[in-house]
């Protein structure tokens, strides 16, 4: 696996839920914005300042993003990322498009989160 580069994006996310029938939320935010429906529900991830009142949500994330565009025959991305995470016992919560991947780390985690990858090889700027 060759090292990868990763970049911090500005602000806090949250990941919310709604309800697996909702229409797709209306949601003005700038940056990264993740709708993923399922049978089961709803999820978004999107800036904090987005999250309408009264959803569930988990606040409190950063977000890094793998730079690439990655190739899709490219293995070990994500496994390359989260097991020195893991390790340092970090939680993350993934979100894979079809250029990249986001690595989302509890903002009080971020510093720790960083070092980690670092010390594996891969480059995390902002």
């Amino acid at each position: 696996m060759i090292p990868l580069r990763l970049t911090v994006l500005e602000g806090e996310y949250s990941v919310w839920r709604l309800d697996a029938d909702a229409p797709p939320p209306e949601v003005e935010a700038g940056g990264f914005l993740s709708i993923t429906r399922t049978d089961d529900e709803l999820s978004v991830v999107s800036p904090s300042s987005a999250v309408p009142a009264g959803v569930t949500a988990e606040a409190g994330w950063r977000c890094l993003r793998v730079e690439g565009p990655l190739p899709f025959e490219l293995t070990g991305v994500l496994a390359a990322l989260s097991a020195p995470l893991a390790r340092a016992e970090i939680p993350i919560f993934v979100v894979s498009t079809f250029d990249t991947d986001y690595l989302l780390v509890l903002s009080h985690d971020l510093e720790r989160a960083c070092d980690a990858l670092h010390e594996e090889g891969h480059s995390v700027g902002d």
